[in-house]
């Protein structure tokens, strides 16, 4: 519980209120009796309270929040338990409303007590409610409510959801590659700004022909790597540079001895991320800046895409071995390992192979993982050295997470697409048995609200724990999820 909780339970047990409370309306508001504080169960957090509206007193429960939005986020929009409530109080006037509504539609009045009380006791309360935004978390409406439904049911769940998940994933790529198809038959340089499609385009049957050129994949994998590596704040421009600087354009020098510094170099020019001046303390930045300038000179007239600018790019609140340059400089060189080596195709054909689980998963994590080397191995921004040198710019954390979002469903959607059935099987096999490495806050925090602890190591867990979050918790969906009927009916 937290200080200010604290303070507000007692104001409200010894209605230390400095005027009168009203309602929205300026309706009297009297406290005949302020119920009992519930320290023990689920529920409303005084029961039993008799409230005096105008001329009528009403018995019923109390409920206090620090948010007038905790109410739907915490569940009470749709607990039974919560029917019973006759006010509610809330704590901040941010995004406050006059009224909240029961599970049974009811229309409850609400009251913000920073209103009602003693100056000093609104500055230490409004204090603890500023800091507490800033770390501010969102808490799933079941949190401390599911020990009654069963692991193995919850279990059951989240596989669906994982399933789910993938199978989401593997159509949004469909109509990714569709689209290709689409704009390099109508000649449409990408990425497009605005494009409205006819209805030919809608109405169009492909057959497996028509996906046999494996430029196309190639280039789905390039963008699908590339938002995985621009995390959540830089993922929309990376699709957006994969796009620009294509495998088309690339492929023109595959044969170059020094391809992999023609893919560096037409990223970081492209991007806008290419410092314009030539004043740097160190020399290894002269260097690179120069030989990364040159190169592109000699090859831009090939180009014609769209270039970016430094502002696109966001490096606040990046740590710096997660800065857009690292990223970069790590995604050019996998990339060029990719379409070097023929992987996309070299992939496909190892699924045809007999091979254990771990066998796969070695050679997967083998393609993905990233040392670092070169320039952006000692840096982390432009004439900026990095405190010590970069073992990996992917490491096993990152290269799970691709192989999970990028490689399964890409690979499943080619099989499928081929009709390549055996392969589809193997494949989704090791997905649902794949054991990955680290986490993030998100999936900790659905797997400890749902107190399946370890449970998401297993990557259908982990997904579905996202998908369950996104899609439902944070919706207020849980009516519709199967664990919230349970709690919640």
């Amino acid at each position: 519980m937290s200080i200010k909780e604290i303070f507000v339970y007692e104001i409200w047990k010894e209605n230390k209120f400095e005027k009168n409370l009203t309602t929205e309306d300026q309706q009297k508001i009297e406290i005949v009796d302020p119920g009992t504080h519930n320290k023990d169960s689920s529920g409303p957090d005084f029961t039993n309270a008799r409230i005096k509206f105008g001329n009528i007193t009403y018995l019923g429960d109390i409920e206090i929040d620090t948010w007038h939005s905790d109410w739907k986020a915490h569940g009470h929009s749709f607990d039974k338990k919560y029917n019973k409530v006759i006010l509610h109080v809330v704590i901040s006037k941010d995004k406050y409303q006059p009224f909240v509504f029961s599970k049974d539609g009811r229309k409850i009045h609400s009251v913000c007590l920073l209103d009602f009380i003693d100056e000093n006791i609104h500055s230490a309360i409004l204090k603890a409610v500023e800091s507490e935004k800033k770390n501010r978390v969102f808490d799933m409406p079941c949190l401390g409510r599911n020990e009654s439904v069963h692991k193995k049911e919850k279990l059951d769940f989240l596989f669906e959801l994982g399933v789910e998940r993938f199978n989401k994933k593997s159509k949004r790529l469909l109509e990714r590659l569709k689209e290709m198809l689409y704009l390099k038959e109508m000649n449409i340089r990408e990425p497009i700004l605005k494009y409205d499609f006819t209805e030919d385009y809608y109405n169009k049957k492909y057959t497996p022909t028509d996906f046999n050129d494996i430029q196309i994949w190639e280039q789905l994998i390039y963008e699908m790597i590339f938002e995985a590596l621009g995390y959540s704040r830089n993922k929309e421009i990376m699709i957006k540079l994969a796009k620009s600087v294509n495998v088309l354009f690339l492929n023109n020098f595959s044969s170059d001895e020094k391809f992999e510094e023609i893919i560096e170099c037409s990223l970081f020019n492209v991007s806008g991320l290419m410092p314009s001046s030539s004043k740097f303390r160190e020399e290894a930045t002269v260097e690179y800046v120069r030989k990364s300038v040159e190169l592109w000179n000699l090859i831009c007239d090939k180009y014609d895409g769209a270039t970016y600018k430094k502002e696109d790019w966001n490096f606040f609140k990046h740590r710096p071995q997660n800065f857009p340059t690292i990223r970069l400089g790590g995604g050019a060189h996998l990339i060029c390992h990719i379409l070097k080596n023929g992987i996309f195709k070299n992939l496909t054909e190892i699924f045809k192979e007999e091979k254990k689980e771990k066998e796969f998963t070695v050679i997967l994590r083998n393609l993905i993982i990233t040392e670092g080397r070169g320039y952006w191995a000692s840096h982390y921004n432009f004439d900026k050295l990095s405190k010590e040198n970069l073992n990996y710019f992917i490491g096993i954390t990152r290269a799970d997470e691709i192989i999970v979002n990028v490689l399964f469903p890409v690979l499943y959607l080619y099989f499928d697409i081929f009709d390549d059935v055996e392969s589809g099987r193997k494949l989704k096999h090791i997905y649902i048995n794949y054991t990955q490495h680290g986490s993030n806050r998100l999936v900790e925090q659905v797997e400890s609200t749902l107190g399946l602890a370890k449970s998401s190591r297993r990557s259908i867990n982990s997904q579905a724990m996202i998908e369950l979050f996104r899609t439902y918790c944070v919706k207020e969906r849980c009516l519709e999820c199967r664990i919230g009927k349970k709690i919640f009916n």
